[in-house]
């Protein structure tokens, strides 16, 4: 098997629990995967700079590129090479059905834009502190369609984590001009259509002139399908969600809480 790129989502799959990994064995692999050539992605629904923070400790001697906020905004190390906004008039018509939705009386909404993350100011210091465990930083607002920044991402979150009923019902309504994906952690993360991880590796791919089929990536929920099904070989997480295991890829080596990704990349880098 060629590798030339491989590609992982973060929460729930690169990451333990406690947002950790192993810096030092990674950053070995990264030194063989620097000699052959082979290019390594975080492919997330995090902000860049959010991702960006995750690697810190190793960024400075091996380039790691950046699929962010799944997939609308794509970065080479640390150069922006696309970016793909979810319009003003598009934002309004998103808010506004969330509001007459009558099962979305208490979930909350997060924009991700160009200068951070935006929640209203009535969310509550427990949710606020959940809310900076995955965005950085985060601004609290009085009214959120009056923000002065590009938007990427509009996520709902839900305190019910069965999501996929309101991913269909914004597809349904919303399917020809924006993006629905399940993204965790009861959470629906709406984009520009079109907008995904395999669009967003695409895009990276296209810049290195690799194939599909010489893309290898790890993923653990819905927000990974298009990017499993999009590369040569996916693996999904032996802790994701149930419905992913039923798709037919294959099985990383152990969990997310025991470094299930690394172990894996182990395995296809002595094979190369």
């Amino acid at each position: 098997m060629t590798v030339k790129m491989i590609a992982t989502d973060m929460d729930g799959t690169f990451l333990r629990d406690d947002k950790k990994y192993d810096v030092d064995r990674f950053r070995e692999q990264l030194k063989f995967m620097d000699e052959k050539k082979i290019q390594f992605v975080a492919a997330s629904g995090n902000q860049f700079y959010q991702l960006k923070d995750f690697f810190t400790p190793i960024t400075n001697q091996y380039k790691i590129d950046f699929v962010a906020d799944n997939g609308a905004r794509i970065f080479m190390a640390n150069k922006l090479i696309y970016e793909a906004t979810v319009t003003r008039e598009q934002l309004q018509k998103v808010i506004e059905w969330n509001a007459k939705n009558p099962a979305s009386h208490n979930n909350l909404i997060i924009l991700t834009g160009n200068h951070g993350a935006y929640v209203s100011n009535h969310a509550v210091d427990q949710v606020l502190t959940e809310v900076k465990s995955f965005y950085n930083p985060v601004y609290q607002v009085e009214k959120l369609l009056e923000i002065q920044d590009e938007i990427f991402k509009v996520t709902f979150v839900w305190p019910n984590k069965q999501v996929q009923a309101y991913v269909t019902a914004l597809l349904a309504i919303f399917g020809d001009e924006l993006h629905a994906t399940g993204s965790g952690f009861g959470s629906v993360d709406v984009l520009a259509r079109g907008v995904n991880k395999a669009s967003g590796l695409s895009k990276l791919q296209a810049a290195y002139n690799i194939t599909a089929d010489e893309i290898v990536a790890f993923g653990d929920n819905n927000n990974d399908l298009e990017m499993l099904n999009y590369v040569g070989t996916g693996y999904v997480m032996p802790n994701a969600y149930p419905a992913m295991h039923e798709v037919g890829f294959k099985e990383a080596l152990a969990d997310n809480n025991h470094d299930g990704v690394l172990v894996t990349i182990d395995q296809i880098l002595e094979n190369i």
